[in-house]
C-alpha cells in the first residue's frame, strides 16, 4: 500500500522557549522589569497528571512578533548544584554544553543592539562585547538563573549559496559520523570535515590539484581572506561563481590582525573546506602546508 500524499507543511516562526526556574522573583524581575517583557500569561497547575510531577507556575513574556520566552517554576523543586554558581558567571562561553541552550532576539541594527547594551548595564547587569557570529552580530547577558540571552541583528540576508554550502558542510560531517560510529576515527576535530567537504565540492566544480587550496564561499564576510591571497605572493585565486579557490605549491601562512578578523569570524574562516595539512591555528596565525605522502 502506497503511503498517501501528504501536503507540504511549513511552520510560522517560533512560539515559544521554555525553560525551568528555580528564582521566581528575580526571574520576573529580570524579564519584565529589567528587559521590559509584558508578562501575559501564567498556566498554574497541581502537577500534569504522574505522581512524580510537581505543581507548577508556566509563565510566558511576550518578545515580540507574536513569540514569548517561558518558564518552568516547580513548587518544592531543588536547584540543580552548580547552577546558583552559573549565574554570577561572566557572559562569555563557559560550559559549551548548557551555554549552547540559550536565547536570541532580533533587534533592528547596530544602533539598537547597542541601546540595548546601554540598557542592560543600566541595571547592573554584565554584558559582552559585540561578537560577530558571520551573518550576525550579538551581544550576550546572563539571566538571574545562569541562561545565555543573546540579542542580535543581521549583517545581511542568508542566500541560495549559504544553504548550499550548510548542505555541503552537513553531508561531509554526517558521513565522518557515520565512520566515527563503525569504530574508525573518531570524529573530534572540524579539520576533518573541512577536508572531507573539500573533497565534496570537487563535484561542484570547485576542483584544484594544487597541494594546498582553500575554498571560499563567495560572501561578503571571507571577502577579505580572498583579496589576501590574491596580494600573497606564494598563492593563486582561481574566481568560481559560488566558491573561490586559494591555490598554493608550499605552505601558505595568514594573519588575523592582517585580515581584520574578529576570533568568532577567523576560528571559521576555512568553513568552505581545506586541502592540506593545518600546521597552526592559533589566535594570530593560520599556517596550511601540502598534505603527508
Amino acid at each position: 500500500m502506497s503511503a498517501p500524499d501528504l501536503a507540504p507543511l511549513t511552520l510560522r516562526g517560533v512560539d515559544h522557549t521554555a525553560r525551568p526556574t528555580w528564582r521566581l522573583r528575580e526571574t520576573v524581575e529580570f524579564y519584565r522589569d529589567k528587559l521590559g517583557l509584558p508578562l501575559i500569561h501564567v498556566i498554574s497547575a497541581r502537577g500534569w497528571g504522574p505522581a512524580t510531577h510537581p505543581d507548577f507556575l508556566h509563565f510566558f513574556f511576550d518578545s515580540g512578533n507574536g513569540s514569548t520566552i517561558a518558564f518552568f517554576y516547580y513548587l518544592g523543586s531543588e536547584e540543580p548544584a552548580g547552577m546558583h554558581e552559573r549565574a554570577a558567571a561572566r557572559p562569555l562561553p563557559d560550559d559549551h554544553v548548557i551555554d549552547a541552550t540559550h536565547t536570541a532576539w532580533l533587534v533592528n541594527g547596530p544602533d539598537e543592539l547597542r541601546a540595548w547594551k546601554e540598557r542592560l548595564e543600566a541595571h547592573g547587569l554584565d554584558v559582552s562585547v559585540e561578537t560577530r557570529h558571520e551573518v550576525i552580530e550579538s551581544i550576550y547577558v546572563r539571566d538571574p538563573n545562569g541562561y545565555f540571552v543573546e540579542f542580535t541583528h543581521k549583517l545581511r540576508p542568508l542566500t541560495a549559496l549559504d544553504a548550499t554550502d550548510a548542505s555541503l558542510t552537513l553531508q561531509a560531517a554526517m558521513a565522518l559520523e557515520d565512520a566515527a560510529r563503525a569504530g574508525e576515527r573518531p570524529l573530534d576535530t572540524v579539520d576533518a570535515i573541512w577536508s572531507r567537504k573539500a573533497e565534496l565540492l570537487a563535484g561542484h566544480g570547485v576542483a584544484s590539484r594544487a597541494p594546498v587550496r582553500i575554498a571560499v564561499p563567495r560572501v561578503e564576510e571571507f571577502a577579505p581572506l580572498v583579496r589576501a591571497a590574491e596580494q600573497h605572493a606564494g598563492c593563486r585565486v582561481v574566481k568560481g561563481q559560488e566558491y573561490d579557490l586559494i591555490e598554493a605549491d608550499g605552505a601558505l601562512e595568514f594573519e588575523r590582525k592582517a585580515l581584520g578578523f574578529k576570533p568568532a569570524l577567523w576560528y571559521g574562516m576555512l568553513t568552505g573546506g581545506v586541502h592540506g595539512r593545518i600546521e597552526r591555528f592559533d589566535r594570530d596565525v593560520l599556517r596550511i602546508a601540502p598534505a603527508q605522502a
